[in-house]
């Protein structure tokens, strides 16, 4: 069933790129309708398959001569994945309800890239896995290009790059593997149980890591992640940090870890207290964590702030996916999800409902408008969207960063005692960026466009009021009962983490 997320979605995009131009208000409701049914299909998928385990979804060979299969299955890891893809892709059409611009042409974007993310976290075949992967570059480079605001073009062209050279890192990593492997199979489990030399894995788990990593912002390979979040639309920056960068963070657990699980093993030497990859990737976790709060604490610039922040509380999923045991990557997945809806609710208050107003993200210029009073359902969504992020208890990321911090501190306590610190730092960039942009007490200026003689801001709309309803919604709703998601997750760690692909 979860596989007509993957169809819906290519169809949705061909019907939107074929719809005739000017016709704005049907592009938008096709999309949104789309959006929906696929988000529809992930719950029913997710609630019905709740506890099964790994449930096979279709294999059919495709290339019989390589041992390539059409391979989609779906586990607790891919189920929770795919339904914040879900939640993303309904949110990112309704904060989107305001574009004008080839309006057919960004949703079938939109809609291709939500099919390539679909089509990741369902493949079992490495071979696919990778084909959906790079489908979902393609889109993210048109949709900032075209659609995108400071610097676009240059953005785009960044974002893209580092995407194909850490595709181009994963890919001869796998082929490495295929021809190593002597199974004539691309299918995740029979290259993770191939039975490859330690030798090879010493080598082939960091070149694929970091090929995945790039994309899941991973210091010092991130510098693409908050280029492009400030210079994409709205709906692209919620895809970006929401979703795209759980690509990443996804393909590092999924084909690196799993396939090259030997890979981590200790090197039999130890510098400063580092012996292993996994030693020096915990250690990049962690000065991303820091130094992406401290980088967001000095922005003066609204969006650089949320754009930084991501790679900060990235820097908690690579750190627990390092940590190697239940709670650690349990909690790298719950983090996944959870910083995939709270980024998308940050992206959508600052992007959409404040810069399309105020046409300014310079929180300098923002001072002088006390929003908080003339935009309170922006300040008043800021503050809940800024204390789900710090990891306020009651919201999805306080359950995740402890269960992270739980797995660091039994992996190695001067890992947790480092995050900490960003923990710290991010309680301060939030309040800065809270305090500068709605409950500054500098006089009132008119002088920022959109603002002279006083102007009222036009009215919060139904669409971004949704919108922001769905994704708090979905992280108090985790936040308050996590098992919903932590009763598939645990299972599928536990199995991944027993048996590679298993």
């Amino acid at each position: 069933m979860l596989a007509w997320t993957i169809y819906l979605s290519f169809a949705g995009a061909l019907a939107e790129a074929l719809l005739p131009k000017g016709r704005a208000g049907l592009a938008r409701g096709l999309a949104l309708l789309i959006a929906i049914a696929g988000l529809g299909i992930a719950v029913v998928g997710f609630a019905a398959d709740a506890g099964k385990g790994r449930i096979t979804i279709v294999d059919v060979a495709w290339v019989p001569a390589m041992g390539v299969h059409y391979s989609l299955a779906a586990d607790g890891i891919s189920r929770v994945l795919v339904l914040l893809t879900g939640l993303a892709a309904v949110a990112g059409v309704l904060f989107s309800w305001n574009i004008e611009l080839r309006t057919n042409e960004f949703f079938a974007f939109f809609l291709a890239l939500i099919g390539g993310v679909y089509g990741v976290f369902l493949s079992f075949d490495l071979f696919l896995l990778f084909v959906f992967y790079e489908i979902a570059i393609v889109p993210k480079y048109f949709l900032i290009a075209i659609w995108g605001s400071t610097r676009r073009e240059y953005a785009a062209m960044k974002l893209a790059l580092y995407s194909f050279v850490g595709s181009a890192m994963v890919l001869v990593g796998l082929l490495a593997a295929y021809a190593t492997s002597g199974s004539h199979s691309t299918g995740l489990d029979a290259l993770a149980h191939a039975g490859l030399s330690v030798q090879f894995q010493m080598w082939a788990f960091p070149l694929t890591f970091v090929g995945f990593a790039i994309l899941a912002g991973m210091w010092p390979f991130h510098t693409w992640a908050p280029t492009g979040h400030v210079a994409a639309p709205t709906a692209a920056s919620m895809l970006l940090a929401g979703v795209v960068m759980k690509l990443g963070a996804y393909g590092c657990l999924r084909v690196a870890m799993s396939l090259f699980p030997h890979g981590m093993d200790a090197w039999g030497v130890s510098f400063i207290g580092i012996g292993s990859w996994r030693d020096v990737f915990a250690v990049l976790a962690v000065i991303g964590i820091i130094y992406g709060a401290l980088v967001a604490l000095v922005q003066t610039d609204f969006k650089f702030v949320i754009g930084y922040s991501s790679v900060s509380h990235m820097g908690f999923v690579l750190l627990g996916l390092m940590t190697l045991n239940q709670i650690g990557v349990t909690g790298a997945v719950l983090q996944m999800f959870s910083h995939g809806v709270l980024a998308g609710l940050l992206f959508a208050v600052v992007g959409r409902i404040v810069y399309e107003r105020t046409h300014t993200r310079q929180l300098a210029e923002l001072e002088g408008m006390h929003l908080s009073k003339r935009m309170p359902f922006a300040a008043w969504g800021f503050v809940i969207a800024g204390m789900a992020s710090m990891g306020l208890p009651g919201f999805s990321g306080f359950v995740a960063e402890l269960q992270v911090l739980a797995g660091s501190w039994n992996a190695n306590p001067w890992w947790t005692a480092a995050a900490g610190v960003g923990i710290v730092i991010g309680v301060a960039y939030t309040w800065r960026a809270l305090q500068k942009a709605f409950f500054s007490d500098v006089p009132h200026t008119h002088h920022v466009h959109g603002d002279e003689h006083g102007h009222a801001f036009a009215a919060i709309t139904w669409p971004e009021v949704m919108g922001f309803g769905l994704l708090t919604a979905a992280s108090l709703a985790i936040g308050i009962y996590p098992r919903i998601l932590l009763d598939s997750i645990e299972p599928a760690v536990k199995a991944l983490l027993a048996g590679g692909g298993q």
